[in-house]
C-alpha cells in the first residue's frame, strides 16, 4: 500500500484527500494542511515511488505503470481506512487520476477540486513529450524534470513552484521516472474521453492565468459541462496552491462547505 497520513477532525465526517503530481508528495500541500484540518477530515497519500511511497518487490520488474493501477492505490488507500466517499483536490497530474477515478467510482467522489488540471495536450506539450520519449533512457532524468519544469513554470513568480517540485523529484531514480513517463502513452486518448464526458459530479477548475500550457483547454471544456466551473488565479501559473495558497484556500473551503 502506497503511504499516506489521516487528520481526523473532531466533529466532521466529510473528508478531503490530496493527490499530488507527477514528480511531487504530499509535502507540496503544507500550505493547505492547516486550514483545511480545521474544517474536515484530511487524506494526504503519497503515489508510488514518490515521497515515502518506497517501491515494492512486487512492482521492481513492470516496465511501466497505468492510470488505473495507480488509481487503484488511492481506491485501496480509502477502502482501507473506511473512508465511503470524499472530496478530492489535485494538482497538475493528480487531477487525472481524481478524474479517473471519478469515471470507475463515481460513488466514491463527492466533489472535485482540479488545480493546474490538464486536461489537453496542446502543440508545446506534445513536443515536451516527444523530446522526453527520445532522451529519457539517455539524459539523467533530472535534466529532463527541470526543463519541463521550467517549460511549464516559465516565469519568475513560478520559482517556488519550481524549486518544490525539483526538490521532490530528486527523491525519485531513473527506472521510476521512465515508468511514470510512460504513461505519456495513453494521455491523449483518456484525455480526449474526459473532455467529451460530463460526469455528474461537482467539479472546481481553478487555474492560474499564467498556465498557459493547460488553461484555454479547461476554459472551453467547462463552458460544455454543466457542474464545472472555473476560477482563474491572477498572477499565478500551474501550481496554484502553492503560489497563491491563500486564494486557493479560501476558495475552496468555501466551495466545500457549501457541498
Amino acid at each position: 500500500m502506497i503511504s499516506y497520513t489521516t487528520h481526523l477532525h473532531k466533529v466532521s465526517n466529510k473528508w478531503v484527500t490530496f493527490v499530488h503530481g507527477a514528480g511531487g508528495s504530499s509535502t507540496i500541500w503544507y500550505k493547505q494542511l492547516r486550514e483545511f484540518k480545521k474544517h474536515f477530515n484530511v487524506l494526504l497519500l503519497d503515489l508510488r515511488g514518490h515521497g515515502n511511497s518506497k517501491l515494492h518487490l512486487k512492482d521492481a520488474f513492470l516496465d511501466k505503470y497505468t492510470f488505473d493501477t495507480i488509481t487503484n492505490d488511492i481506491v485501496e488507500v480509502i477502502d482501507h481506512e473506511k473512508i465511503p466517499k470524499s472530496h478530492f483536490v489535485g494538482i497538475s497530474l493528480g487531477t487525472i487520476l481524481i478524474r479517473n477515478l471519478a469515471e470507475k467510482y463515481p460513488s466514491r467522489v463527492e466533489s472535485m477540486i482540479l488545480g493546474g488540471a490538464i486536461m489537453k495536450l496542446n502543440f508545446r506539450s506534445q513536443v515536451l513529450i516527444r523530446l522526453g520519449v527520445v532522451f529519457k533512457s539517455i539524459v539523467p532524468y533530472l535534466w529532463l524534470y527541470k526543463f519541463f519544469a521550467f517549460v511549464i513554470m516559465p516565469n519568475k513568480n513560478h520559482k517556488e513552484s519550481r524549486t518544490l517540485f525539483v526538490r521532490e523529484a530528486k527523491k525519485l531514480y531513473q527506472k521510476e521516472f521512465i515508468r511514470w513517463f510512460k504513461l505519456t502513452s495513453e494521455i491523449n486518448p483518456l484525455l480526449r474521453f474526459f473532455r467529451s464526458v460530463d460526469i455528474n459530479i461537482p467539479t472546481l477548475y481553478l487555474m492560474g492565468e499564467e498556465d498557459y500550457l493547460f488553461l484555454p483547454a479547461v476554459k472551453k471544456m467547462v463552458e460544455k459541462h454543466r457542474v464545472s466551473s472555473l476560477v482563474v488565479v491572477e498572477n499565478c501559473g500551474h501550481v496554484v496552491n502553492v503560489e497563491q495558497p491563500l486564494f486557493f484556500n479560501e476558495t475552496v473551503i468555501k466551495y466545500l462547505l457549501a457541498r
